[in-house]
């Protein structure tokens, strides 16, 4: 086994190895009714770890349905939001019932995640995810995308004040790449930022 491969199995040990010690205190935290929600919010969270590590030792590249794939980032997103104390956001979503994905759900998750909370951090209140054919449409009633930050948005360390530091939108980028699809960012005609994936 190359190097290579032992260090990401000593990654992926030492990451599960948090993950059950934050499981096993969100258990212990849920035992106290003061602190039962929190501990909801741990263990979801650890869920979504959780598919992460899963998803970079995932090489199956079966179709996945993206409905759930949508419920998990928004719980994700609202947890987050409810912690640092930032108001809910609203989801709504029509999708072909035969649209699918290709590659590994969790990677999906993240490219998700990473939109909603970009757009709840630029001050949306309402996110709309529409898919069809091969496109997956994100778009938000926030402020949009100033147009001098447009060419560049995906670039590394380029922020529009997210909650990620300017990582988020090279994130989503990246991912949607390697599953072989492309992304594009821009403003709605009634205002508000839209983000389309082809995939």
């Amino acid at each position: 086994m190359a190097v290579a491969d032992l260090t990401l199995e000593g990654l992926i040990h030492d990451l599960n190895n948090v993950f059950q010690t934050l499981a096993e205190s969100a258990d212990l935290l849920e035992a106290d009714p003061k602190w039962e929600k929190l501990a909801h919010t741990l263990q979801r969270s650890v869920d979504q770890g959780q598919r992460i590590v899963h998803s970079i030792l995932e090489t199956n590249r079966s179709a996945t349905e993206l409905v759930p794939v949508i419920e998990n980032a928004a719980q994700f997103c609202q947890d987050y939001l409810e912690c640092a104390n930032r108001p809910r956001i609203g989801f709504t979503h029509e999708i072909d019932p035969e649209f699918r994905l290709k590659g590994d759900p969790g990677q999906w998750e993240r490219v998700l995640v990473n939109l909603f909370l970009n757009s709840a951090q630029a001050g949306a209140k309402n996110i709309r995810i529409e898919a069809r054919e091969h496109e997956i449409v994100v778009s938000d009633d926030g402020p949009g995308i100033a147009p001098e930050l447009l060419p560049r948005i995906f670039q590394e360390r380029v922020s529009t004040k997210s909650i990620i530091s300017g990582l988020g939108l090279y994130v989503v980028q990246s991912i949607v790449e390697q599953n072989g699809g492309s992304v594009t960012a821009g403003n709605g005609p009634g205002g508000g930022a839209v983000f389309t994936m082809c995939v």
